[in-house]
């Protein structure tokens, strides 16, 4: 049994609330626990920014075996002592799955090492095409294709300031011709992390069988930076060895 911990910071902007809550009734932290806590090799919890410790306890960190983090617009309101602690259990192993606007927390920037907020964006409710560009890797198992089209999502596009991914997984290419890339996987220390750039919040991406395969997949793969119970195929993509 893995514990999955998934936090949202539950602060729409006062003109996209609407929408947000007739896609996501529960919410997008509701949505994802009620994902991964269907499998039963998975045990979940929420969190959201409002719980005690903005929802990122030593307590609650030290359960989790991966963290999956969504947040949009209030990144840097996550306090000084909050990133160190999510810092310090990546480093020990804890999985890290960074969901879509994540891409600008604290965390993300603390653990790449560059201004990861800079990438070019535009919200036209147009499709993008998701290429699986790494198809061997345990994140992209059981895609039948070698893309898959989300219908409607925020646009993304490079240049995305990250590291060049240990693990390039997908690619995206967007309507207006944007392109990025949009499933990244990093070791750091005895930790995983895994960034995927699907899913704006008014927009029902994590609905999409594609999609909920890619999350559960990687929760798996985040997971067993620190685990040995799982099954091979989890633990197929080994980190880049140390010289």
């Amino acid at each position: 049994m893995v514990n999955v911990l998934v936090w949202y910071e539950n602060r729409p902007l006062p003109e996209a609330a609407e929408k947000e809550k007739n896609v996501y009734p529960q919410g997008i932290h509701g949505a994802l626990a009620e994902l991964f806590g269907a499998e039963t090799d998975l045990n979940v919890r929420a969190a959201v920014m409002q719980d005690p410790r903005q929802g990122l306890s030593d307590e609650s960190l030290a359960w989790a075996d991966v963290l999956v983090y969504f947040s949009h617009k209030h990144w840097r309101e996550i306090a000084e002592d909050r990133v160190d602690a999510m810092h310090k259990r990546v480093l020990e192993g804890m999985g890290l799955v960074l969901l879509h606007s994540a891409h600008a927390s604290r965390i993300f920037a603390r653990l790449m090492g560059t201004r990861t907020q800079s990438l070019r964006w535009r919200e036209n409710d147009e499709w993008q095409r998701v290429w699986t560009v790494m198809p061997g890797h345990p994140i992209a198992r059981g895609l039948e294709k070698e893309y898959f089209v989300i219908p409607q999502d925020e646009t993304y596009g490079e240049y995305f300031e990250i590291p060049q991914p240990d693990d390039l997984v997908f690619l995206t290419t967007a309507q207006g011709g944007e392109v990025l890339r949009s499933g990244c996987c990093w070791y750091r220390g005895q930790g995983r992390v895994f960034y995927f750039a699907s899913g704006h919040e008014t927009y029902p991406v994590y609905y999409q069988k594609e999609v909920r395969t890619v999350l559960l997949n990687a929760v798996r793969w985040a997971a067993a930076g620190s685990r040995t119970g799982w099954p091979v195929w989890a633990r197929e993509t080994e980190p880049p060895q140390q010289v």
